[in-house]
């Protein structure tokens, strides 16, 4: 087909591109960091920071104190009332609304020049795939992303909406034809009837890529199979090619390879509101390629000292394996030292690749175990490889003040097929934690924690749950864990 053959072609153009920065990525970063400086000089952030005596990094850190939403907030606001030239040159062309904790929604600015490398990011992605591969077919059937509605609202000018919803209105002409679902229906808000309504559209289409977050599409597969009988592998026989973001797949593989009936090449993606950061630019290779020349600047907090007074606070040269650290953004969308609450790990220094590791508010240490998301899905992985055991969803909270015996990690699962043994399956997890985290070990070893307890979820208890704070579907997911009940007090679990 033509058009995989322009495809093949079109890759090893880009290959080449992303092989230049590759190879230099101290000096990329130093570039892009000097442009942000440069472009921003005149800005009322810039002015208010001294942008103008910032020669070095060094003197970048001790002008720009690092900052969250609540951080940046006042100078959104001045935004949002219609003020210019206040993070970023300009305004802002759009704003991708998110829904934050502390401060309600979140208003994320996209400039004009940022908006591009979300969508060359997410192209470059596919195209390394294929350079890697040289399997370029899906390119010729249908391709969908499960994302929010491309409706936009606006606020003294500025656009307004989520960014799957805004992404969709740059999907390139040459695959709008190959794209799923219809506008309509993406239109649509409600996420079951809207997850219905794509059911009804590509159940008899030939469907050769499909995109989203894990859990979701998860809830699309399983409509697929309710209406048609069938495996997804077999209703579509073409799909070869899964792109996911946002959570580790991990856990969800082995309950989605048997929904599909058969093993299905992933990318793995990192995009977010405030960029596109990385993705998985080798197959079947753990790690997702940094992203150095988009037009975002990376700064590197240890997570361990996170919340001290003064922590460690290192560029990309000065990062090392293995270390989970926060990861901290200035972009030429206007954030700057922006804590985005993600916690990174590096796979590779050469070239630099990562993993993401959990969230900064996103952990266990009720006991100073400072148990993290990739630890507690680590352990599930390895509890349920080679075994039939099928996990739909699960989410570990601290419980503190058990009626009787010693306090623990209670880990709440939502079961497609159970261990014969739940204290046995526990035991294993366990396990795989004590080796993981010394600290965890330590709490075991000395009698203060003991083994954790599995509590069964009724089947959709984690969608209801979504469904009843309003976050059912979109880029909406549960956290692995939390330091608090909050959400395992609203969960219904089996008697």
């Amino acid at each position: 087909m033509i058009k995989s053959f322009l495809a093949k072609l079109y890759a090893k153009k880009i290959a080449k591109d992303i092989q230049k920065w590759m190879d230099n990525p101290i000096k990329t970063q130093e570039k892009v960091f000097q442009n942000l400086i440069a472009q921003a000089k005149e800005t009322d952030f810039g002015k208010d920071h001294r942008f103008e005596q910032i020669q070095t990094y060094a003197d970048f850190v001790k002008q720009v104190k690092v900052r969250d939403y609540e951080g940046l907030k006042p100078y959104v606001e001045k935004i949002k009332e219609g003020k210019e030239n206040v993070l970023w040159k300009g305004k802002p062309i759009y704003f991708a609304k998110t829904s934050g904790t502390t401060s309600g929604a979140k208003y994320i600015p996209i400039t004009k020049e940022s908006m591009p490398h979300h969508i060359q990011a997410a192209k470059q992605a596919l195209l390394m795939y294929i350079y890697k591969t040289g399997k370029a077919d899906f390119v010729n059937g249908k391709m969908i992303f499960l994302q929010g509605s491309p409706v936009l609202d606006e606020i003294n000018g500025i656009k307004t909406g989520r960014l799957s919803g805004i992404v969709a209105h740059f999907v390139p002409k040459y695959l709008q034809k190959n794209r799923m679902p219809s506008w309509e229906t993406n239109c649509i808000e409600d996420w079951e009837t809207k997850v219905n309504a794509i059911v009804n559209e590509t159940i008899n289409q030939d469907m050769t890529l499909i995109s989203g977050i894990p859990s979701w599409v998860q809830m699309y597969f399983e409509k697929l199979i309710d209406k048609s009988g069938k495996k997804v592998g077999d209703l579509f026989p073409n799909f070869n090619l899964f792109v996911y973001g946002g959570v580790n797949y991990e856990p969800y593989r082995q309950k989605m390879e048997n929904l599909i009936g058969r093993k299905v090449n992933s990318i793995e993606l990192f995009p977010a509101s405030e960029g596109f950061f990385a993705f998985q630019d080798i197959p079947n290779q753990k790690g997702m390629l940094l992203l150095l020349d988009g037009g975002i600047f990376y700064e590197f907090i240890p997570a361990d000292e996170f919340f001290n007074k003064n922590p460690t606070r290192i560029s990309l040269k000065d990062v090392e394996l293995g270390i989970n650290y926060v990861l901290i953004l200035s972009t030429n969308a206007g954030l700057w030292a922006y804590n985005i609450g993600d916690t990174v790990q590096f796979t590779s220094l050469k070239p630099y690749r990562v993993i993401v590791s959990g969230r900064i508010k996103h952990f266990i240490s009720a006991f100073g175990e400072h148990v993290i998301a990739k630890e507690v899905e680590t352990a599930l992985q390895e509890a349920v490889e080679n075994t039939n055991i099928r996990i739909n969803e699960f989410t570990v909270a601290p419980q503190i003040n058990p009626s009787k015996g010693l306090p623990y990690h209670e880990w709440f699962i939502e079961f497609e097929n159970e261990p014969e043994n739940l204290e046995e399956f526990a035991k294993n997890i366990d396990a795989s934690l004590v080796q993981q985290n010394t600290y965890y070990k330590d709490l075991i070893d000395g009698k203060v924690l003991r083994t954790l307890v599995i509590t069964k979820v009724k089947k959709n208890g984690f969608q209801d749950y979504m469904k009843s704070i309003g976050k059912l579907g979109g880029q909406n997911k549960i956290p692995r864990l939390s330091d608090h009940r909050k959400i395992v007090n609203e969960l219904e679990c089996e008697g």
